[in-house]
């Protein structure tokens, strides 16, 4: 793909997404972590069921660590994979109470240190929490990359550089933002709604799916 085709690609998304940021529901930097390592395989309004209510009771690193891992299972039980996510939250805020007096480091080698934390996460708190001009690359955007052929790759980890590389500076701050959520409802995973896209036209996908 040329890079204007990259440009004007940004240039709409901008337009269309008019205020973009994540969907998950927090007002710290750490519920941001929290929700963010429950997302993992799941979605982001079933982390926002769960958070709400735990979030009500928990929302510090201190405060988590005294529900215990038995407790804090019950609030995310309805997520997958909890067992090992409660495990890594507990591990994580230990880390955090004992380390960073309980706040979440503004660092990318701190965070991916911390149990359940990889690249993904730690970009998105970067990005979201601290406005980081960082690009997570998740199931959507790897996807979205991949198909319209903005920047290909056979890894999470070679889409990111990728992206970083051609994403101009002035769109690196919401780009994460405005390819998940085409992602998401537009650039869907078995059935892209091709006809009701404004990139449709720039987009390098060969099977572009119309409805009938």
């Amino acid at each position: 793909m040329k890079q204007v085709t990259r440009i004007q690609i940004l240039a709409r998304l901008k337009d269309h997404i008019k205020d973009p940021t994540t969907e998950l529901v927090y007002t710290t930097p750490f519920e941001l972590l929290i929700a963010v390592v429950l997302s993992a395989q799941a979605t982001d309004v079933s982390v926002n069921k769960a958070t709400k209510p735990l979030f009500a009771v928990a929302n510090t690193a201190e405060k988590i660590l005294d529900l215990g891992v038995d407790k804090l299972k019950n609030y995310i039980r309805t997520i997958g994979l909890y067992n090992s996510k409660a495990v890594n939250i507990i591990k994580t805020c230990q880390i955090l109470v004992n380390k960073y007096q309980g706040e979440v480091p503004e660092n990318f080698e701190s965070l991916i240190e911390l149990p359940g934390v990889g690249r993904k996460t730690a970009n998105v708190v970067l990005n979201t929490a601290y406005g980081w001009p960082t690009i997570a690359v998740d199931t959507h955007i790897f996807r979205v990359s991949n198909r319209t052929g903005f920047a290909p790759g056979k890894t999470v980890e070679d889409v990111e550089k990728k992206l970083l590389k051609v994403v101009p500076n002035e769109y690196k701050l919401n780009c994460h933002h405005w390819l998940i959520l085409h992602g998401r409802y537009t650039c869907i995973a078995r059935k892209p709604r091709c006809g009701s896209c404004v990139i449709e036209d720039l987009c390098e996908f060969k099977h572009k799916i119309y409805p009938e």
